[in-house]
């Protein structure tokens, strides 16, 4: 029997009327797009505030907006979707608009907004388990993410810099209206020195990282793939297939009913016996994705549990190699968000099943 899943309205009104709140106020452009089916509220890409707010009650739903950007707003994001627009002129103070539709109500806010109640977290929670909407909206972006990190592995060439590879990838992306929320590129020894690496002019001679977190429609999706020019060293070709076992540990163990705290101590075992018992203090290992790149990072002791229906991805990392994919939670099994069938793998039997790990995409070195 198939499992009903509450759309994102219902889930927020289910909210109001199960707790002490007489309504929530949503200002985060994640929480936006959650709530509209996908629809976007934002100006400034780096911020992770919109220009419409929304507020919802138990019989009605506002949109707080200015003036400057109501047509757009309305025409092209939540026209018939029942909202009822309040609207400010450019210069004036839209909180302040925000607090006299409120005043007097006891409101949870996804944001610090005095005399609202912040409650990021509880609303955060609502959004971790994903609809049949949603998790196809999903498939389709994970599916271009991941093709676009892969072809720009398969295309460039020694001596372009990071930047270069950087702009190469993000050109993949923008076309399709996708937004290159992170994009992470590191060459040579810079794989091996940082964990975390922007991008900097330093040129590719042999080896290169290429991460991305690409967002549309408020999901995110996380996916890093590595490529080698000429034979890989052995440190490298060691270590590749020891993370594999770091990673197949984790995606096992992420699911329904299980404590994430759990799900990483499934990846330190891995770790110990791969002899990188520290390593995983170097980079954070990742956690529930969606929304947000990581909805919240998985700690050790952490709270949380592993829903169906829910997104992951893990990224361990031990010298010279990470792994990172997006995985969505099932009923029978996982499903690799970001697996694309065109890239190299490395093939592991454990219990009878196969697991299909990406692997390092080793290129020849070609004298012009």
């Amino acid at each position: 029997m198939k499992e009903f899943v509450c759309t994102p309205l219902e889930k927020v009104l289910k909210f109001i009327e199960e707790s002490k709140y007489d309504g929530v106020f949503f200002r985060k452009r994640s929480n936006f797009a959650w709530i509209t089916g996908g629809k976007d509220n934002h100006i400034v890409n780096t911020t992770e505030n919109g220009v419409a707010d929304l507020v919802f009650f138990a019989d009605k739903k506002y949109c707080i907006t200015s003036k400057m950007e109501l047509a757009r707003i309305h025409d092209e994001e939540i026209e018939g979707l029942g909202y009822e627009f309040i609207t400010t002129e450019w210069y004036e103070n839209q909180d302040a608009a925000i607090r006299s539709l409120c005043d007097g109500k006891l409101i949870a806010s996804d944001v610090h907004f005095k005399p609202f109640e912040k409650c990021a977290s509880e609303l955060s929670n609502l959004r971790y388990t994903l609809t049949e909407e949603e998790k196809e909206r999903y498939r389709w972006l994970a599916q271009k993410a991941a093709k676009a990190v892969e072809t720009t592995a398969r295309e460039i060439q020694p001596g372009w810099t990071e930047f270069e590879i950087q702009a190469h990838l993000a050109s993949k992306l923008i076309k399709d209206g996708i937004n290159p929320q992170v994009i992470l590129v590191s060459t040579d020894e810079r794989v091996f020195n940082y964990r975390h690496p922007i991008p900097t002019e330093k040129k590719l001679q042999n080896y290169a990282m290429i991460v991305i977190c690409a967002e549309k429609w408020g999901l995110v999706a996380n996916v890093t793939r590595f490529v080698h020019f000429g034979p890989l060293p052995k440190v490298i070709e060691d270590n590749k297939h020891k993370l594999v076992n770091i990673d197949i540990a984790m995606n096992r163990a992420t699911r329904p009913g299980i404590l994430i705290k759990d799900v990483l101590e499934s990846g330190f075992e891995q770790y110990r016996a791969a002899g990188y018992g520290e390593d995983w203090r170097f980079l954070h290992q990742g956690g529930p994705t969606g929304y947000e790149s990581r909805e919240f990072l998985a700690v050790p002791e952490g709270p949380g549990v592993v829903n169906l229906h829910q997104a992951f991805a893990w990224n361990p990392a031990i010298r010279g190699i990470k792994s990172e994919d997006t995985i969505l939670v099932g009923e029978e099994d996982n499903e690799v968000l970001t697996h694309t069938g065109e890239w190299v793998y490395i093939e592991v039997q454990q219990d009878g099943k196969t697991y299909l790990r990406p692997d390092i995409l080793v290129r020849e070195i070609v004298n012009e």
